[in-house]
């Protein structure tokens, strides 16, 4: 009697460990693990409720564009102007939706003084919002020296959150532009985009890694999402899912 109780513990331990097994396996694969170097979470008062490394600073990458986009709006240009066959509008469209640095430094470049004007004007309105750690060279974000941290990012969020074709854009998943030859087609590069989506922009280049910047709604209210450093393109939306899910 006393071996069948022993067997029958045993087996019993053994059944328990295999489901404690296959719970901490669910476990690991449903958890996402950050990648990136500096993120935050915040809430719509800019207060934050989680993050890491905030007051690094780090290359933003395409993010520079929000930057780039209010400034230009700024200036109160004609955005109907056509500049190399299309307005300034679709410009600032490509620009925000499909991340295109082309834009971005026409934009620029047709911008009251110039190129440079521009650049300070960009410096001049990250001053304005105390983001004192944030630096702009150039209009795209493509120069490493295009620099800021994932606590000042908030900041240049919940200020683009005041310009609607920023908001438009940011909920766009897909964009068309007439030219002589037809029309062309131009997907956002956040695959999330949805009417959740307050603000929103992405980031990549070497040095900077998976770069994304955004405000939108979730379950728990509006949140400030920055992810600087992830590992790559891939890794940054998964990343921003499981902040939002979780904080």
């Amino acid at each position: 009697m006393f071996k069948i109780i022993s067997v029958f513990t045993a087996v019993l331990l053994l059944l328990t460990s295999s489901v404690e097994a296959q719970k901490t396996n669910t476990a690991k694969k449903k958890r996402v693990p950050i990648s990136a170097k500096s993120w935050v979470v915040a809430d719509v008062n800019g207060k934050i409720i989680k993050g890491a490394n905030t007051n690094d600073l780090r290359s933003i990458a395409s993010i520079t564009k929000l930057m780039t986009a209010m400034v230009v709006i700024d200036a109160n240009q004609n955005l109907d102007e056509k500049i190399n066959d299309i307005s300034r509008r679709q410009h600032l469209r490509l620009a925000l939706i499909r991340s295109n640095n082309h834009s971005s430094d026409l934009l620029c470049e047709h911008y009251p003084g110039g190129y440079q004007a521009c650049v300070d004007a960009m410096n001049a309105k990250a001053r304005s919002l105390k983001m004192r750690d944030t630096s702009f060279v150039d209009a795209s974000g493509l120069d490493d020296d295009n620099v800021s941290t994932s606590s000042s990012l908030i900041k240049l969020v919940l200020a683009a959150q005041q310009y609607p074709l920023i908001v438009k854009s940011s909920q766009t998943p897909k964009m068309r532009i007439k030219l002589d030859e037809g029309y062309f087609s131009y997907k956002n590069t956040n695959p999330l985009v949805s009417k959740k989506f307050i603000v929103s922009k992405t980031g990549y280049i070497r040095a900077a890694g998976g770069c994304i910047a955004l405000l939108m709604d979730t379950n728990k209210g509006k949140r400030v999402v920055v992810v600087l450093g992830s590992k790559n393109t891939h890794t940054r939306i998964p990343e921003v899912k499981y902040l939002v899910r979780n904080f």
